[in-house]
């Protein structure tokens, strides 16, 4: 496995001007002939945000408090899940004249779409962070606890990119049956209501969900500030372990069949 990471890593260097231009061409592509850019990548979250907060807060954030920032939480952190792997799914498709043509390592398309994905939610947390001071949350050290469901949420991103994209390839049923999916998966992360009036043993059947511990990992470091208990921990590595672990075996197993299907 340690070797397989050093080529990897060896394989990234050498092609790291290629990978460069991909990301630089998947940003100018989403904002082309766009007035405000990169901008929207704060404003659509935000104009999201205000439409759940208008329409939400009647019914669920009466009781609780800093209920936008609950929300927001839930809503950016759900946003950059649906975006990397909706765009990782269509990663090798989108680029098959290159690969057809080029002999080049396939998954350094969907990583270049995950690095994309990941700017524009680093940009969005920025916003996240202006939203919690106007909130009066009290900001410290913890928050540097933040980078750790940041990582494994990315690993998560990619191995499940990894899976999709070489599904796509072979039943382009996937991309309808991925729509319903995240839809669902939505409403079960817990964005926009809370588990109070759930029992005991059925809260942990939400930690099935990986969506749902990242976004509540979020919530315990922002709005308890406090540390997450050791196994919650070791819950958000091993989806995303699992993930990728599912996603590289996808990538060895039928890498040689991609071409047949482009």
């Amino acid at each position: 496995m340690i070797n397989g990471y050093n080529r990897i890593i060896i394989k990234l260097h050498k092609y790291n001007f290629l990978f460069s231009e991909l990301v630089k061409r998947d940003f100018k592509k989403k904002y082309k002939r766009t007035v405000l850019g990169m901008m929207w990548s704060m404003i659509g979250p935000l104009m999201q945000l205000l439409v759940m907060s208008l329409i939400f807060t009647r019914f669920f954030g009466r009781s609780m408090t800093h209920y936008t920032i609950y929300l927001f939480t839930g809503n950016i952190v759900y946003s950059y899940f649906r975006e990397s792997t909706n765009t990782g799914m269509s990663a090798l498709m989108d680029n098959a004249g290159i690969i057809t043509k080029i002999n080049v390592p396939k998954y350094m398309f969907l990583l270049s779409k995950n690095v994309s994905a990941l700017i524009n939610f680093l940009l969005t947390i920025s916003v996240f962070f202006l939203f919690c001071a106007i909130d009066h949350i009290e900001f410290s050290w913890r928050f540097i606890a933040l980078l750790y469901p940041v990582t494994c949420l990315l690993i998560f991103n990619i191995g499940l990119g990894m899976t999709l994209s070489a599904l796509f390839i072979m039943f382009r049923d996937v991309q309808y049956l991925y729509d319903i999916f995240t839809m669902l998966l939505m409403y079960l992360s817990v964005i926009f209501y809370t588990l109070d009036g759930y029992a005991e043993r059925t809260r942990y059947l939400f930690y099935l969900n990986p969506i749902y511990v990242y976004i509540r990992y979020f919530r315990i470091i922002v709005l308890e500030n406090r540390f997450p208990a050791p196994s919650f921990h070791a819950l958000a590595a091993i989806y995303a372990i699992t993930a990728a672990a599912a996603g590289a075996f996808m990538y060895c197993r039928y890498n040689y069949k991609f071409l047949y299907y482009m």
